[in-house]
């Protein structure tokens, strides 16, 4: 009977239960499955009843709680006659249950499934040892099964992640190793890599491993595995992503290999050679060190000179042959030719008659016999009586010549080739001493004058000038004009004081066309009286928007100079020819350079164009383009380059080169270019090691904002070159800044590490500065090319109330791992109660152009003197080699030589590089120690001629 209620009971219903009516032991369990509270459990077997146990076809899983949804958990077994869940060790009331029944036809067994469902209230109610837990406890004929505990928790993702990838720059071939700590949760997320924002496979990429504990390891690094790599963690609740980390796959630089060694640069003698190699094997990239070592590689070498052939004297003439002729002969010999040299030239061998005509061959006359070759032999010897003849006539010429000269020589008295007191040069100027009176403060242009020079001279002879010209310069000016504020006091009467004319006047404005003048165009010669009208003409052209200057200059030359940049043109006298005069021009590129840097190469000073570039000039001109390098041999490889009228850019020379073509003459905050050409020129530099060093120029600007409580802090980091800070200055008198603090010279270095900008010590109860702007980091690109243009951050500060007025801080700037700067502000942002800081010296500003001897600072006499002087050569080796060598000029010496008078290049490179202190002291002071070496060097005799001749100048003004 039971067995056939249990059989048909699946067929009825799903809640037909307690078949076993007779049995107590069931109806105790049947009313504990109706919710009975006395806690008793159900019985786990009936051990007289047939069958087989209950076996679990589907047990409870493991599940999450989602937000507030619910989650069901089912149970099915068979054969089963009943089935209720056990939740965390107490039964689950009837009614919470949903049962099923049905019949399993390949075993005629009965089935019955079970749900319940747990809410998100039941789990957090629940506090016990372990997690909140549920099982199935399933009734046959033979006894009770269990099924497995079944875990319920409630399922979260926290935000945060435990540990960021942070960024990396590894070498090429190195390892990366990422790290990622996934934010907490339940349960536990899975992670997956993104490399800009792409999803990473690692299983076809076998270089990436993404499997060691959620990190991410690439095994050997390569270009392209250069990007922004982020950490996703995500479970069945949310997504999480992590901060992104940029991964940076640098290449270190290597060498190229060397070239050949270069030819010998001179034909004869001792010489150099080099050779050269590049970083491009491979070239540095993503930030990778440059090459270490040098990139120029220089050795002596020593090409033997050609030796020409000469003739050896005539031998004596041969006894007269049948044939009557007598022969003579001479040898290559005296010296043969070698190394290349010309074999001599001319007859080895000559022979003439020596009977004169008379001497008979076959009872006959020679001269019958052989007439045509007599006659022609009488043609040759008076070709030869004529040839003789004018050389001798020559010879005699010379001859007089040398006599002439030596006689006009010995007749000029004052001052001769072999001068060896420098008195004598000067014509008795006196050497003065400066003691100035400091104005201004470091930014001057002219700062590298000395501030003070107290050794105290007094003037023991007279002052006097040889030239009629010079004379008119003394009397209509003072003689130390540009050195107003400078207290003169002359000592010595042995040394040569080299006069300084007054400004003259500025020949124009800017112009957009040059005019050449000369005899042979329709415009004549510049004369004062017609000056006026064609100034005024050049005047009314349309002006350029690039920073310019123009001067008309002639035959007496002149000085060009571009007010505040630091760039100027000398022009030499004798440089144009007399009768003519060009308008002349120079300007600097203010927009974008048209230089474009190749590799490391960096672009260290203006672009400066002179011109009119048809113009021809006699003499090299000397034009002073400022840079911007700590000027070392070993941390730079400086060029000059011109641009091509097809506006592409040509190395004309490096810097320590030796070139016949054009000489430069590095300073450390300028350099000096002798020309011959006009055009656009540019230094560019190309950092040998990490040690180079840009000097950069940092200062401060402030102005108030369009709020009355804003005050606005522009900080600038430009090139240490004048014209790039005159463009910060005028940008910032438009937007009406102010420059707060005296700028300060910043080094930096080619390290690739970036420059920090941040201000500190910032009043904190009157002021405030905005947030997440107290410090800020510029690239080191972005530094090291800001050539480019003006690099500047801006601060915010705000003040509390509007009656503070006085604003102090620091600004802080320095370059990770090199120098640091402090600038001190201490102002008042009121207008009124500012103090004013000089942006630059008023020396440069009013006299671009100046012409004819009043713009060089030695006299014209003096300097013909000199190079009447050194020019000749000199047995005691007092020429313009040492004159060179004691203005501190002592390299590619061979340019100075190819010149038709060295001294007078030189002196034009001394005008150069001084023309705002005007050092006359130090020329003077050299051509003096010249004239005491060679005192020594000479023996008694003439050390003590030489001795009253010194006496004898300096006793009368010589």
């Amino acid at each position: 009977m039971g067995r056939a209620a249990a059989t048909g009971g699946g067929g009825r219903g799903a809640r037909r239960w307690l078949p076993w009516l007779g049995l107590c032991f069931w109806a105790a369990g049947a009313a504990a499955a109706r919710g009975t509270d006395n806690g008793e459990a159900l019985p786990e077997s009936i051990p007289s009843a047939p069958g087989t146990l209950p076996h679990f076809i589907e047990e409870p899983d493991d599940a999450y709680i989602i937000k507030s949804n619910p989650i069901a958990l089912r149970c099915k077994a068979r054969p089963a006659m009943q089935i209720f869940f056990k939740c965390n060790g107490e039964w689950v009331h009837q009614n919470e249950h949903v049962s099923e029944e049905s019949l399993d036809e390949s075993s005629g067994l009965k089935v019955r499934e079970v749900f319940i469902n747990v809410t998100r209230q039941q789990v957090e109610d629940f506090h016990g040892p372990e997690d909140y837990w549920c099982q199935c406890v399933a009734w046959s004929h033979l006894g009770t099964s269990k099924s497995r505990k079944a875990s319920v928790r409630i399922a979260y993702l926290r935000k945060n992640f435990e540990q960021d990838p942070q960024g990396r720059e590894v070498p090429i071939e190195g390892m990366i190793v990422l790290h990622c700590r996934p934010p907490e949760g339940v349960p536990a997320a899975e992670v997956e890599w993104l490399k800009n924002e792409e999803p990473i496979d690692s299983e076809q990429d076998e270089n990436i491993d993404t499997r060691a504990d959620h990190n991410l390891i690439i095994r050997q690094a390569r270009l392209s595995d250069s990007g922004n790599y982020t950490c996703m963690a995500a479970n069945i609740v949310a997504k999480r992503r992590s901060l992104s980390a940029t991964v940076v796959v640098y290449v270190n630089g290597g060498w190229s290999s060397w070239t050949e060694w270069s030819a010998c640069n001179v034909r004869c003698g001792r010489g150099w050679q080099k050779r050269s190699r590049t970083c491009t094997n491979p070239a540095p990239l993503n930030g990778g060190a440059f090459c270490e070592g040098m990139s120029v590689q220089k050795i002596t070498c020593t090409s033997l000179c050609p030796v020409d052939g000469s003739w050896e004297v005539w031998s004596e003439w041969s006894v007269c042959s049948p044939e009557c002729e007598h022969l003579r002969i001479r040898e290559c010999t005296a010296p043969p030719p070698r190394n290349g040299g010309k074999f001599c030239e001319g007859l080895s061998q000559e022979s003439e008659n020596c009977t004169d005509g008379l001497c008979i061959l076959d009872k006959k006359p020679l001269h019958e016999i052989k007439p045509q070759r007599w006659s022609r032999r009488g043609i040759e010897n008076a070709s030869d009586i004529a040839l003789y003849s004018g050389l001798g006539a020559a010879v005699v010429a010379v001859a007089v010549l040398v006599i002439g000269v030596t006689l006009y020589r010995r007749s000029q008295s004052d001052y001769g080739v072999d001068v060896i007191d420098s008195s004598a040069l000067t014509g008795g100027f006196q050497t003065f001493n400066f003691k100035t009176v400091r104005q201004g403060n470091s930014l001057l242009l002219n700062s590298a004058m000395q501030p003070d020079l107290t050794v105290s001279r007094t003037y023991s002879g007279p002052i006097c000038l040889q030239d009629p010209l010079d004379k008119e310069l003394m009397t209509e000016s003072s003689l130390f004009n540009p050195l107003s504020d400078i207290k003169v006091k002359v000592q010595s009467s042995f040394m040569v004081s080299l006069g300084v004319s007054e400004r003259a006047e500025y020949h124009g404005k800017n112009h957009s066309r040059t005019f050449p003048h000369g005899n042979n165009h329709s415009f004549s010669t510049m004369h004062p009286r017609n000056k006026t009208p064609y100034i005024q003409n050049l005047s009314s052209l349309p002006t350029r928007t690039e920073l310019r200057t123009t001067g008309v200059f002639g035959h007496l030359g002149g000085r060009l100079v571009m007010p505040n940049t630091g760039v100027s043109l000398l022009i030499p006298h004798g440089a144009i020819p007399e009768e003519n005069s060009w308008e002349i021009y120079m300007s600097i590129n203010q927009g974008e350079p048209s230089l474009q840097s190749d590799g490391s190469e960096v672009l260290l000073s203006p672009e400066v164009t002179c011109g009119p570039p048809d113009m021809i000039v006699t003499t090299p001109f000397a034009l002073t383009i400022p840079h911007c390098a700590d000027v070392s041999s070993e941390h730079w490889n400086i060029h000059l380059k011109k641009r091509t009228q097809q506006g592409k850019w040509e190395e004309v020379m490096s810097v320590e080169d030796e070139s016949t073509s054009c000489y430069c003459l590095l300073d450390p905050f300028a350099c000096h270019v002798l020309l011959d050409s006009f055009g656009t020129y540019a230094l560019t530099g190309e950092p040998i090691t990490d040690c180079a060093v840009k000097q950069l120029k940092v200062a401060v600007f402030g102005c108030m904002s369009c709020n009355s409580l804003d005050y606005n802090l522009r900080v600038y980091c430009v090139d240490n070159t004048p014209c790039a800070f005159q463009e910060v200055v005028s940008d910032e008198r438009h937007q009406g800044g102010q420059l707060l603090e005296e700028p300060k010279l910043l080094h930096f270095k080619g390290n690739t590490f970036s420059l920090q900008i941040s201000v500190l010590d910032i009043p904190p109860f009157l002021w405030r500065i905005k947030p997440f702007t107290a410090c800020q980091e510029v690239p080191f690109s972005r530094v090291w090319c800001s050539n480019r243009q003006p690099l500047h951050c801006a601060f915010s500060l705000e003040r509390y109330t509007p009656t503070t007025t006085q604003l102090s801080c620091k600004i802080c700037i320095r370059q990770l791992k090199g120098h640091e700067q402090i600038l001190q502000v201490q102002t008042s942002i009121l207008e009124s109660e500012r103090e004013t800081i000089t942006f630059f010296a008023q020396e440069d500003s009013s006299f671009p152009a100046q012409t004819g001897p009043k713009a060089f600072k030695i006299p014209y006499s003096i300097r013909q003197r000199i190079c009447a002087t050194f020019d000749t050569p000199n047995a005691k080796g007092k020429d313009w080699q040492m004159l060179a060598q004691k203005n501190s000029i002592n390299r590619n010496l061979s340019y100075f030589a190819t010149q038709s008078s060295p001294s007078a290049v030189i002196l034009n490179l001394w005008e150069a590089r001084h023309q705002h202190d005007g050092d006359l002291d130090s020329l003077a002071c050299a051509l003096e120690e010249i004239g005491r070496t060679h005192t020594k060097l000479s023996n008694i005799s003439e050390s003590q001629l030489d001795e009253a001749d010194f006496n004898y100048s300096r006793q009368n003004g010589l």
